[in-house]
Protein backbone atom coordinates (compact mmCIF):
# COMPACT_ATOMS: atom_id res chain seq x y z
CA UNK A 1 0.00 0.00 0.00
CA UNK A 2 1.31 3.08 -0.71
CA UNK A 3 1.57 6.76 0.87
CA UNK A 4 -1.02 7.98 -0.85
CA UNK A 5 -3.76 4.73 -0.43
CA UNK A 6 -2.47 5.34 3.36
CA UNK A 7 -3.96 8.93 3.36
CA UNK A 8 -6.88 7.89 1.83
CA UNK A 9 -7.57 5.34 4.29
CA UNK A 10 -6.92 7.86 7.61
CA UNK A 11 -8.94 10.39 6.30
CA UNK A 12 -11.76 7.84 5.11
CA UNK A 13 -11.68 8.95 1.69
CA UNK A 14 -13.62 6.97 -0.73
CA UNK A 15 -13.50 6.93 -4.39
CA UNK A 16 -16.77 7.54 -6.31
CA UNK A 17 -18.39 4.68 -7.32
CA UNK A 18 -18.76 4.17 -11.03
CA UNK A 19 -22.24 3.08 -12.40
CA UNK A 20 -22.88 -0.63 -13.98
CA UNK A 21 -23.51 0.93 -17.16
CA UNK A 22 -21.03 3.41 -18.99
CA UNK A 23 -22.79 5.45 -22.00
CA UNK A 24 -19.65 6.54 -23.59
CA UNK A 25 -20.06 3.71 -26.40
CA UNK A 26 -23.37 4.89 -26.97
CA UNK A 27 -22.05 8.77 -28.20
CA UNK A 28 -19.47 7.36 -30.71
CA UNK A 29 -22.74 6.95 -33.41
CA UNK A 30 -23.45 10.10 -32.76
CA UNK A 31 -20.01 11.34 -33.87
CA UNK A 32 -19.54 9.37 -36.85
CA UNK A 33 -20.21 12.56 -39.43
CA UNK A 34 -17.16 14.59 -37.85
CA UNK A 35 -15.22 11.99 -39.62
CA UNK A 36 -15.13 13.17 -42.97
CA UNK A 37 -13.99 17.20 -42.12
CA UNK A 38 -11.43 15.14 -40.08
CA UNK A 39 -10.14 12.69 -42.87
CA UNK A 40 -10.32 16.02 -44.78
CA UNK A 41 -8.14 17.88 -42.37
CA UNK A 42 -5.31 15.47 -42.80
CA UNK A 43 -5.01 15.09 -46.59
CA UNK A 44 -5.08 18.73 -47.01
CA UNK A 45 -2.17 18.90 -44.61
CA UNK A 46 -0.34 16.32 -45.85
CA UNK A 47 -1.22 18.17 -49.66
CA UNK A 48 -0.06 20.98 -48.46
CA UNK A 49 3.16 20.15 -46.79
CA UNK A 50 3.97 18.48 -50.13
CA UNK A 51 2.97 21.11 -51.72
CA UNK A 52 5.49 23.65 -50.14
CA UNK A 53 8.55 21.01 -50.13
CA UNK A 54 7.96 20.74 -54.30
CA UNK A 55 6.73 23.91 -55.34
CA UNK A 56 9.21 26.50 -52.65
CA UNK A 57 11.69 23.82 -51.85
CA UNK A 58 10.63 24.19 -47.68
CA UNK A 59 12.42 22.35 -44.74
CA UNK A 60 9.60 19.88 -43.38
CA UNK A 61 8.84 21.64 -39.96
CA UNK A 62 8.48 24.62 -42.12
CA UNK A 63 6.30 23.45 -44.73
CA UNK A 64 4.06 21.87 -41.93
CA UNK A 65 4.07 25.16 -40.14
CA UNK A 66 2.98 26.69 -43.97
CA UNK A 67 0.21 24.26 -44.27
CA UNK A 68 -0.70 24.66 -40.76
CA UNK A 69 -1.30 28.50 -40.81
CA UNK A 70 -2.28 28.64 -43.94
CA UNK A 71 -4.89 25.98 -43.98
CA UNK A 72 -6.64 27.66 -40.43
CA UNK A 73 -6.66 31.21 -42.05
CA UNK A 74 -5.06 32.63 -38.61
CA UNK A 75 -3.00 35.31 -41.00
CA UNK A 76 0.52 35.04 -39.63
CA UNK A 77 1.56 35.51 -43.32
CA UNK A 78 4.69 34.03 -44.89
CA UNK A 79 7.50 32.57 -43.10
CA UNK A 80 9.77 32.16 -46.24
CA UNK A 81 9.62 33.95 -49.85
CA UNK A 82 7.10 32.11 -51.79
CA UNK A 83 6.62 32.12 -55.57
CA UNK A 84 3.81 33.01 -57.70
CA UNK A 85 2.78 29.38 -58.15
CA UNK A 86 3.35 29.10 -54.18
CA UNK A 87 0.74 31.80 -53.83
CA UNK A 88 -1.96 30.14 -56.03
CA UNK A 89 -1.51 27.51 -53.87
CA UNK A 90 -1.79 29.35 -50.50
CA UNK A 91 -4.85 30.37 -51.61
CA UNK A 92 -6.41 27.37 -52.74
CA UNK A 93 -5.18 25.61 -49.24
CA UNK A 94 -6.81 28.80 -47.55
CA UNK A 95 -10.35 28.22 -49.67
CA UNK A 96 -10.19 24.14 -48.76
CA UNK A 97 -9.78 25.24 -44.96
CA UNK A 98 -12.76 27.63 -45.20
CA UNK A 99 -15.07 24.96 -47.03
CA UNK A 100 -13.55 22.03 -44.23
CA UNK A 101 -14.13 24.25 -41.01
CA UNK A 102 -17.50 25.55 -42.14
CA UNK A 103 -18.91 21.88 -42.94
CA UNK A 104 -17.62 20.51 -39.51
CA UNK A 105 -19.29 23.68 -37.64
CA UNK A 106 -22.40 22.97 -39.76
CA UNK A 107 -22.24 19.41 -39.01
CA UNK A 108 -21.66 20.64 -34.94
CA UNK A 109 -24.65 22.73 -34.90
CA UNK A 110 -26.62 19.82 -36.40
CA UNK A 111 -25.70 17.56 -33.93
CA UNK A 112 -26.45 19.65 -30.83
CA UNK A 113 -29.89 20.84 -32.45
CA UNK A 114 -30.81 17.31 -32.29
CA UNK A 115 -30.35 16.84 -28.61
CA UNK A 116 -28.73 13.44 -29.18
CA UNK A 117 -25.15 14.19 -27.59
CA UNK A 118 -26.09 16.32 -25.08
CA UNK A 119 -29.31 13.80 -23.63
CA UNK A 120 -26.65 11.05 -23.30
CA UNK A 121 -24.04 13.46 -21.73
CA UNK A 122 -26.94 14.30 -19.43
CA UNK A 123 -27.79 10.71 -18.43
CA UNK A 124 -24.43 9.81 -17.78
CA UNK A 125 -23.97 12.41 -14.98
CA UNK A 126 -27.37 11.07 -13.65
CA UNK A 127 -26.09 7.50 -13.74
CA UNK A 128 -22.69 8.67 -11.38
CA UNK A 129 -25.11 10.03 -9.17
CA UNK A 130 -27.54 6.96 -8.79
CA UNK A 131 -24.36 5.09 -8.42
CA UNK A 132 -23.98 6.99 -5.10
CA UNK A 133 -26.73 5.55 -4.01
CA UNK A 134 -27.30 2.24 -1.48
CA UNK A 135 -30.31 0.69 0.04
CA UNK A 136 -32.44 3.00 -2.53
CA UNK A 137 -36.22 1.42 -4.37
CA UNK A 138 -36.33 1.68 -7.32
CA UNK A 139 -39.88 2.93 -8.62
CA UNK A 140 -41.62 2.25 -11.51
CA UNK A 141 -43.98 4.71 -13.83
CA UNK A 142 -44.76 8.20 -13.01
CA UNK A 143 -48.53 8.03 -11.32
CA UNK A 144 -50.29 9.83 -8.40
CA UNK A 145 -49.29 7.06 -6.47
CA UNK A 146 -45.60 7.60 -7.42
CA UNK A 147 -46.57 11.57 -6.25
CA UNK A 148 -47.46 10.60 -3.17
CA UNK A 149 -45.22 7.99 -2.01
CA UNK A 150 -42.02 9.75 -3.45
CA UNK A 151 -43.09 12.65 -1.37
CA UNK A 152 -42.87 9.87 1.83
CA UNK A 153 -39.77 8.36 0.76
CA UNK A 154 -38.18 12.01 0.58
CA UNK A 155 -39.81 12.52 3.64
CA UNK A 156 -38.03 9.73 5.90
CA UNK A 157 -34.97 10.22 3.83
CA UNK A 158 -35.04 6.94 1.96
CA UNK A 159 -33.26 7.18 -1.20
CA UNK A 160 -35.24 6.00 -4.90
CA UNK A 161 -34.80 6.47 -8.58
CA UNK A 162 -37.98 7.36 -10.35
CA UNK A 163 -38.03 4.92 -13.87
CA UNK A 164 -40.59 5.75 -16.98
CA UNK A 165 -40.46 5.11 -20.91
CA UNK A 166 -42.33 8.60 -21.29
CA UNK A 167 -40.06 11.64 -22.59
CA UNK A 168 -42.26 13.70 -20.19
CA UNK A 169 -40.03 11.91 -17.76
CA UNK A 170 -37.49 15.11 -17.58
CA UNK A 171 -40.58 17.57 -17.01
CA UNK A 172 -42.13 15.79 -14.33
CA UNK A 173 -38.64 15.08 -11.97
CA UNK A 174 -38.25 18.67 -12.05
CA UNK A 175 -41.84 19.58 -11.40
CA UNK A 176 -42.43 17.01 -8.45
CA UNK A 177 -38.37 17.22 -7.14
CA UNK A 178 -37.49 13.67 -7.81
CA UNK A 179 -33.75 13.94 -7.76
CA UNK A 180 -32.86 10.94 -9.06
CA UNK A 181 -34.50 9.73 -12.11
CA UNK A 182 -34.17 7.54 -15.72
CA UNK A 183 -35.24 7.47 -19.37
CA UNK A 184 -35.54 3.89 -19.87
CA UNK A 185 -38.20 0.74 -20.00
CA UNK A 186 -38.23 -0.60 -16.10
CA UNK A 187 -38.98 -4.16 -17.47
CA UNK A 188 -35.35 -3.99 -19.18
CA UNK A 189 -32.03 -5.45 -17.82
CA UNK A 190 -30.60 -2.68 -18.85
CA UNK A 191 -32.52 -0.01 -17.12
CA UNK A 192 -32.14 -2.29 -13.94
CA UNK A 193 -28.10 -2.11 -14.60
CA UNK A 194 -28.64 1.77 -14.72
CA UNK A 195 -30.68 1.96 -11.97
CA UNK A 196 -28.16 0.26 -9.39
CA UNK A 197 -29.92 -2.70 -8.94
CA UNK A 198 -26.74 -3.84 -7.07
CA UNK A 199 -26.87 -1.62 -4.25
CA UNK A 200 -30.81 -1.05 -3.84
CA UNK A 201 -33.03 -2.42 -1.32
CA UNK A 202 -36.01 -3.08 -3.77
CA UNK A 203 -38.52 -2.11 -6.19
CA UNK A 204 -41.83 -0.85 -6.44
CA UNK A 205 -43.85 -1.15 -9.31
CA UNK A 206 -47.68 0.72 -8.98
CA UNK A 207 -48.81 1.11 -12.37
CA UNK A 208 -52.46 0.96 -13.59
CA UNK A 209 -51.83 -1.92 -15.94
CA UNK A 210 -51.55 -5.37 -14.28
CA UNK A 211 -49.23 -6.35 -17.30
CA UNK A 212 -46.85 -4.15 -16.35
CA UNK A 213 -46.68 -5.23 -12.94
CA UNK A 214 -46.22 -8.74 -13.71
CA UNK A 215 -43.29 -7.88 -16.42
CA UNK A 216 -41.73 -5.91 -14.11
CA UNK A 217 -41.92 -8.38 -10.83
CA UNK A 218 -40.56 -11.53 -13.29
CA UNK A 219 -37.64 -9.45 -14.79
CA UNK A 220 -36.71 -8.92 -11.39
CA UNK A 221 -36.65 -12.12 -10.40
CA UNK A 222 -34.58 -13.04 -12.98
CA UNK A 223 -32.00 -10.48 -12.31
CA UNK A 224 -31.81 -11.75 -9.30
CA UNK A 225 -31.09 -15.61 -10.62
CA UNK A 226 -28.54 -14.51 -13.57
CA UNK A 227 -26.55 -12.12 -11.59
CA UNK A 228 -26.52 -14.29 -8.44
CA UNK A 229 -26.88 -12.06 -5.58
CA UNK A 230 -26.91 -12.65 -2.50
CA UNK A 231 -30.35 -11.39 -1.16
CA UNK A 232 -33.79 -11.17 -3.30
CA UNK A 233 -35.39 -8.02 -3.34
CA UNK A 234 -38.03 -6.04 -1.99
CA UNK A 235 -40.76 -5.88 -4.18
CA UNK A 236 -43.64 -4.29 -3.59
CA UNK A 237 -46.84 -4.10 -6.30
CA UNK A 238 -50.61 -2.82 -6.87
CA UNK A 239 -53.48 -4.58 -7.97
CA UNK A 240 -56.64 -2.53 -8.67
CA UNK A 241 -58.72 -5.99 -8.91
CA UNK A 242 -58.51 -8.25 -5.21
CA UNK A 243 -58.05 -11.45 -7.42
CA UNK A 244 -54.98 -10.21 -8.88
CA UNK A 245 -53.21 -10.30 -5.23
CA UNK A 246 -52.56 -13.63 -4.73
CA UNK A 247 -51.53 -13.57 -8.39
CA UNK A 248 -48.64 -11.36 -8.28
CA UNK A 249 -47.83 -12.67 -4.72
CA UNK A 250 -47.32 -16.09 -6.57
CA UNK A 251 -45.33 -14.37 -9.22
CA UNK A 252 -42.64 -12.92 -6.40
CA UNK A 253 -44.29 -9.70 -5.08
CA UNK A 254 -43.50 -9.57 -1.56
CA UNK A 255 -46.70 -6.81 -0.28
CA UNK A 256 -49.19 -6.23 -3.18
CA UNK A 257 -51.07 -3.41 -2.36
CA UNK A 258 -54.86 -2.99 -3.56
CA UNK A 259 -56.78 0.49 -3.77
CA UNK A 260 -59.98 -0.73 -3.46
CA UNK A 261 -59.40 -3.06 -0.30
CA UNK A 262 -57.48 -0.20 1.46
CA UNK A 263 -60.12 2.20 0.69
CA UNK A 264 -62.97 0.02 1.97
CA UNK A 265 -60.98 -0.80 5.01
CA UNK A 266 -60.59 2.77 6.10
CA UNK A 267 -63.85 3.80 5.07
CA UNK A 268 -65.43 0.84 7.75
CA UNK A 269 -62.61 2.23 10.10
CA UNK A 270 -64.23 5.88 9.77
CA UNK A 271 -67.61 4.40 10.02
CA UNK A 272 -67.01 2.15 13.31
CA UNK A 273 -64.40 4.57 14.67
CA UNK A 274 -64.80 7.95 13.89
CA UNK A 275 -62.35 9.63 16.48
CA UNK A 276 -59.61 7.58 15.52
CA UNK A 277 -60.17 9.05 11.52
CA UNK A 278 -56.47 10.37 11.66
CA UNK A 279 -54.52 8.50 14.11
CA UNK A 280 -52.94 6.34 11.94
CA UNK A 281 -51.56 9.38 9.69
CA UNK A 282 -50.65 11.47 13.33
CA UNK A 283 -48.85 8.90 14.72
CA UNK A 284 -46.74 6.97 11.80
CA UNK A 285 -47.15 10.57 8.80
CA UNK A 286 -46.53 13.43 10.28
CA UNK A 287 -43.08 15.07 10.25
CA UNK A 288 -42.74 16.57 13.94
CA UNK A 289 -43.64 13.33 15.71
CA UNK A 290 -41.06 12.52 17.65
CA UNK A 291 -42.50 8.47 17.82
CA UNK A 292 -41.67 6.04 15.42
CA UNK A 293 -42.31 2.15 15.30
CA UNK A 294 -40.18 -0.05 13.53
CA UNK A 295 -39.69 -3.88 12.94
CA UNK A 296 -36.13 -5.13 14.97
CA UNK A 297 -34.84 -8.76 13.47
CA UNK A 298 -33.45 -11.29 16.25
CA UNK A 299 -30.53 -13.08 14.79
CA UNK A 300 -29.68 -16.54 15.43
CA UNK A 301 -26.68 -15.73 17.60
CA UNK A 302 -28.40 -13.12 19.45
CA UNK A 303 -27.98 -12.96 23.38
CA UNK A 304 -32.10 -12.52 23.56
CA UNK A 305 -32.95 -15.83 22.05
CA UNK A 306 -35.15 -18.06 24.57
CA UNK A 307 -35.13 -15.13 26.79
CA UNK A 308 -38.40 -13.75 28.04
CA UNK A 309 -39.58 -10.06 27.22
CA UNK A 310 -38.98 -8.73 31.23
CA UNK A 311 -35.73 -10.17 30.86
CA UNK A 312 -34.37 -7.98 28.28
CA UNK A 313 -35.24 -4.84 30.59
CA UNK A 314 -35.79 -3.03 27.27
CA UNK A 315 -38.06 -0.12 28.71
CA UNK A 316 -35.97 0.59 31.62
CA UNK A 317 -32.80 0.61 29.49
CA UNK A 318 -34.16 2.16 25.84
CA UNK A 319 -37.30 3.55 26.88
CA UNK A 320 -38.93 1.18 23.67
CA UNK A 321 -42.14 -0.67 24.30
CA UNK A 322 -42.44 -4.07 22.49
CA UNK A 323 -46.19 -4.09 21.17
CA UNK A 324 -45.79 -7.44 18.76
CA UNK A 325 -43.87 -10.54 17.79
CA UNK A 326 -43.84 -11.67 14.29
CA UNK A 327 -42.58 -15.25 14.51
CA UNK A 328 -40.57 -16.98 12.16
CA UNK A 329 -43.39 -18.99 10.56
CA UNK A 330 -45.51 -15.60 10.00
CA UNK A 331 -47.19 -15.97 12.99
CA UNK A 332 -48.26 -12.31 14.75
CA UNK A 333 -48.47 -11.87 18.70
CA UNK A 334 -49.85 -8.52 19.50
CA UNK A 335 -49.26 -6.50 22.91
CA UNK A 336 -47.15 -9.77 24.55
CA UNK A 337 -46.98 -10.02 28.00
CA UNK A 338 -43.39 -9.91 30.06
CA UNK A 339 -43.70 -14.10 29.78
CA UNK A 340 -43.34 -14.50 26.33
CA UNK A 341 -39.63 -16.28 24.76
CA UNK A 342 -37.91 -14.10 22.20
CA UNK A 343 -37.71 -16.70 19.61
CA UNK A 344 -34.33 -17.19 17.05
CA UNK A 345 -35.07 -14.69 13.36
CA UNK A 346 -38.39 -13.51 14.70
CA UNK A 347 -39.22 -9.80 14.46
CA UNK A 348 -39.79 -7.91 17.29
CA UNK A 349 -42.89 -4.17 16.90
CA UNK A 350 -40.86 -1.64 18.81
CA UNK A 351 -42.36 1.34 19.45
CA UNK A 352 -40.17 4.66 20.66
CA UNK A 353 -38.06 7.44 19.18
CA UNK A 354 -35.95 6.74 16.14
CA UNK A 355 -32.60 7.18 18.85
CA UNK A 356 -34.07 4.66 21.14
CA UNK A 357 -35.18 2.21 18.80
CA UNK A 358 -32.02 2.50 17.08
CA UNK A 359 -30.56 1.65 20.26
CA UNK A 360 -32.73 -1.25 20.89
CA UNK A 361 -31.12 -3.08 17.82
CA UNK A 362 -27.41 -2.48 18.98
CA UNK A 363 -28.34 -4.32 21.84
CA UNK A 364 -30.26 -7.49 20.13
CA UNK A 365 -27.63 -7.56 17.57
CA UNK A 366 -24.85 -8.48 20.25
CA UNK A 367 -23.70 -11.89 21.29
CA UNK A 368 -22.99 -11.67 24.69
CA UNK A 369 -25.65 -10.34 27.75
CA UNK A 370 -24.59 -6.37 27.50
CA UNK A 371 -23.43 -5.01 30.68
CA UNK A 372 -26.14 -2.58 31.33
CA UNK A 373 -28.63 -5.22 31.66
CA UNK A 374 -26.55 -7.15 34.14
CA UNK A 375 -26.91 -3.75 36.78
CA UNK A 376 -30.86 -3.52 35.90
Amino acid sequence: MNLLSRIRKFLHWESAPKPDIKLLPEIYPHLKPFRLPMILTVLTMMVGTIGYIMIDDFELMDAIYQTGITFTTVGFGEIAPVSGMGRIFTITLIIAGFAIFSSAIGILIAELSRGNILAILKERRMLYKIARLKKHFVICYHNEYTIEGTKQLGANHIPFVVIDPRKEICEWAKEYKYPTYLHAEPHAELSMLKAHMASAKGMITLSDSIADNIAIIASVRLFETEHSLPRAYYIISSAEAISDVEKLKKLGADTVVSPTKLTAQRVSAMAARPDMENLLEEFLYKSDNPLDMEEVFIPKYSWAVLKKLKETHLRDITNTSIIGITKKDGKFLSMPKGDVLITSECKLLIIGTQKDINIAKGIFKQRNKPKEIRFV
